[in-house]
């Protein structure tokens, strides 16, 4: 099964692509990036049309997505609640099933703590996807450990 991972934003929402048959495999990863110069609506648009990109070349069977309940920073909250939306319509328009999971699920499924760092997820999807080196980026870290939560979390309840 071709599970998407995503991290929202509007100037930067990471994805991560993994594969799940006996193992998990990581098959792609990466950025949406935006220019903070454009309207907010086109970058929405960007960020629409990327993502269908993506799903038109891997036909993920899931998307999964973080769902942050807490914003320390105000002025994030609104756009990153809009790219998510556009996140969860793009996904719905293609008929995909979608899955939600905080921060917290995500570091205790991948690292086993909650309150992991940054590094600890980044090493430990590493060493989960079986990667050559860790993701540079947060995001596209954070991506691929919402996919892995995801994958792990079917396993469950299948």
């Amino acid at each position: 099964m071709i599970i998407m991972g995503i991290d929202p934003g509007t100037a930067r929402t990471g994805f991560g692509i993994i594969k799940k048959s006996k193992k998990m495999e990581c098959i792609d990863y990466g950025l949406i990036e935006t220019s903070s110069s454009l309207p907010a609506a086109e970058r929405l648009k960007i960020l629409n049309n990327k993502l269908n990109g993506l799903i038109k070349k891997y036909g993920p069977k899931a998307l999964a997505v973080e769902n942050v309940y807490f914003f320390k920073n105000l002025k994030t909250a609104m756009p990153v609640s809009q790219a998510k939306g556009v996140i969860l319509l793009t996904a719905a328009k293609k008929n995909i099933p979608i899955y939600e999971f905080t921060p917290l699920q995500a570091k205790m499924t991948v690292v086993g703590y909650g309150r992991a760092e940054k590094k600890q997820v980044q090493e430990m999807v590493k060493i989960l996807l079986n990667l050559e080196e860790r993701p540079k980026s947060d995001d596209a870290a954070d991506a691929l450990a919402i996919a892995i939560c995801c994958a792990k979390t079917l396993d469950k309840n299948f």
